[in-house]
């Protein structure tokens, strides 16, 4: 369902009680009792990724037989006692050769020997292998220049694994070397927990799934298939039944027969309070003991809905991205994972520090997305702010903090826990921090052709100026202009840094093509003409950019409609313009050509990088100036011009 805000009715019964996060989690444990389901056997090609149910006792010795680890000869290790270089033994040779797969026919008697090859198995008598390196042949048989000990180069039966010992626990989850110990004593099936068949349905009428054209006002429905795959991650079979539309009997509908079919049922949006809720009102129907949580204090995730009915979880995860993750992750994955007989998930953690304040909702727990660079003390988190509707975010970011409910803030150094996203973190060789531009994507495309990772965070020129000056970043990209000199960039750099020349771009002001405000009108003529329209949305970007510093002056303390509306990007400008939320914004030339917008133009500017003379990592940095060399003709392509033109 949709996340709109709706007229809230006169009565009300949702959120009337908003728990904290612990007490959500124990009403839900409380009424669910998550167990595993029930086991099923499961053949070897079919068993990675599942639990074993039982402990597993080898039925056989393995390996099987005593065998040969060298190629060589099988003999009686007492015959050899002196053999030496200087007085090699003669040694007899039996008439069979021992290959893998091949039964010995005849023992090895003293004064004999047995060819061999690896893996062979060993005939009776011996008690020994000498390798071939160590002998020559002589007549009918050989010689032996050096002494073995019994149990030379073999390998005795059941020395790898004994039959009747315990090859594997009970809640084991099963991967390519547990295969491999299963195959080893010859068992070509196992008993594992079965799997929670989960129904996933995403709800709402501006739903559309990916693959089919995007309609107005209408979004792609990225919750069901992510939460399809962190349902698989979890282990369990998950199940995509589509999106159903804001109708009351197709939702209901729907919602009863995925809950009919299913071990549990996860749906996203429609958690939200107001008249449209349909989605609560359908679960309240299941079965006992129904919800038990509707309005948890986190953030993202307050509209999180838990319920238990006749003995199955049904969710409602909240419907923006970021939302349903965390809430999935934090209080649904848990449970889910003890229906599939899996242990809780540790999550890998390391130490960071803050490199600014974090403000905080007073109240909800809030999880915080971070993502990680190197700095002069230890490893720097920085706040991936993008909301809880952002899909991007988790790209961006390698892990979360954790904000106390009862924090109102974490002021800048505060060192804390980062939980990993994944097992482990490498920070990329270079962290670039600054202003934002297109041309920027071809000169990582050429480090990525190379094998160096790079990150990126379009934090503004002034913010990347202040992560480098901290040392928290390699690289800040920046485009700003001095007021007293008249000169890009390099007045702004402090004691120790250099400047890397970027290029040349244009920036103006985009407008859709037709508005009568900018066609054919000078910049001066065209902005007074937009500032004295009261029904003008502009766009804007963030503070912090040279294209906010720039856009400020031209508006000289005026405050349009839409001043606040405030983007980190130039395509976002420009899809705002093209799609019609607003009417003019500044933007790179190259974008408004892309999007088809009108452009007029205001400043010629150069876009550079700041770096330290002595930096953290010279080699990244050196293949960063490579890589922009190597760009020159994709930049050229996208309309920009080399530094200095």
């Amino acid at each position: 369902m949709t996340n709109s805000p709706d007229p809230i009715p006169p009565t009300q019964d949702q959120f009337l009680k908003v728990l904290s996060r612990d007490a959500a989690e124990a009403a839900f444990l409380a009424a669910l009792r998550p167990a595993p389901l029930g086991t099923e056997a499961v053949r070897l090609d079919d068993l990675p990724g599942r639990v074993l149910a039982s402990d597993i006792a080898a039925p056989v010795d393995a390996p099987p037989f005593d065998r040969a680890t060298v190629d060589g000869f099988a003999v009686r290790a007492a015959d050899l006692f002196e053999a030496s270089s200087a007085r090699p033994v003669p040694l007899r040779l039996n008439p069979e050769t021992i290959a893998c797969g091949t039964a010995p026919c005849l023992s090895v008697a003293s004064g004999t020997a047995t060819p061999i090859a690896t893996g062979g198995p060993i005939p009776r008598g011996a008690d020994a292998v000498v390798m071939i390196e160590h002998t020559d042949p002589e007549g009918q048989g050989i010689t032996v220049s050096r002494a073995v000990a019994p149990g030379t180069h073999l390998s005795f039966a059941g020395s790898d694994i004994a039959r009747g010992q315990t090859l594997l626990r009970k809640g084991t989850l099963v991967g390519a070397r547990e295969i491999a110990m299963l195959a080893a004593v010859g068992l070509d099936r196992a008993e594992v927990w079965r799997r929670p068949r989960v129904a996933v349905l995403s709800t709402g009428d501006e739903l559309v799934q990916p693959g089919q054209s995007l309609r107005p006002a209408g979004v792609y429905d990225s919750n069901g298939p992510v939460i399809v795959a962190a349902l698989r991650e979890n282990g369990c079979e998950a199940v995509h039944l589509g999106a159903v539309p804001d109708d009351p009997a197709a939702l209901e509908a729907a919602v009863h027969a995925g809950f009919a079919a299913h071990d549990a049922l996860i749906l996203s949006g429609g958690t939200s309070k107001g008249a449209g809720d349909l989605t609560v009102k359908v679960i309240e129907g299941l079965g006992a003991p129904g919800i038990v949580a509707h309005g948890v204090a986190l953030k993202p995730g307050k509209p999180l809905c838990l319920a238990v009915c006749d003995g199955k979880p049904v969710v409602v995860l909240p419907g923006f991205p970021t939302s349903a993750m965390f809430t999935f992750h934090e209080l649904v994955a848990p449970a889910l994972r003890a229906m599939a007989g899996l242990p809780p998930r540790g999550a890998a953690r390391v130490a960071a520090s803050l490199p600014v304040r974090l403000i905080s909702e007073l109240g909800r727990t809030e999880f915080a997305m971070v993502a990680l660079t190197e700095g002069p003390e230890g490893l720097v988190a920085h706040p991936v702010a993008k909301g809880s509707g952002a899909v991007t975010a988790f790209a961006q970011a390698d892990g979360f903090v954790t904000v106390p409910a009862l924090a109102e803030s974490l002021p800048p150094g505060t060192g804390f826990e980062v939980t990993l996203f994944g097992a482990s973190v490498v920070p990329p060789r270079l962290a670039i921090l600054g202003s934002h531009c297109v041309g920027l994507d071809r000169v990582i495309g050429q480090l990525a052709g190379v094998g160096l990772s790079a990150r990126i965070l379009a934090t503004g020129s002034q913010g990347g100026l202040a992560a480098l000056r901290r040392r928290e970043s390699d690289i800040a990209p920046i485009h700003l202009l001095h007021a007293d000199t008249g000169e890009y960039n390099r007045p702004f750099l402090r004691k120790g840094m250099r400047l890397i020349p970027g290029w040349r771009r244009m920036q103006g002001i985009l407008f859709r093509p037709g508005d009568a405000r900018f066609d054919g009108r000078a910049l001066d003529e065209a902005v007074a003409a937009v500032l004295a329209d009261p029904d003008a949305i502009m766009v804007n970007r963030n503070q912090g950019s040279g294209t906010r510093i720039l856009m400020d002056r031209l508006l000289q303390g005026a405050r349009p409609p839409g001043y606040w509306n405030q983007p980190s990007s130039h395509n976002a400008v420009a899809a705002s313009i093209a799609q019609g939320r607003a009417d003019w914004g500044m933007a790179i030339r190259p974008v408004a050509e892309a999007m088809g917008l009108g452009f007029l133009p205001v400043a010629d500017e150069d876009y550079d990088f700041a770096v330290w003379a002595e930096p953290r990592d010279p080699d990244a940095i050196a293949a960063f100036e490579l890589a922009l060399r190597d760009s020159a003709g994709a930049l050229a392509a996208i309309g920009f011009k080399p530094a200095g033109q």
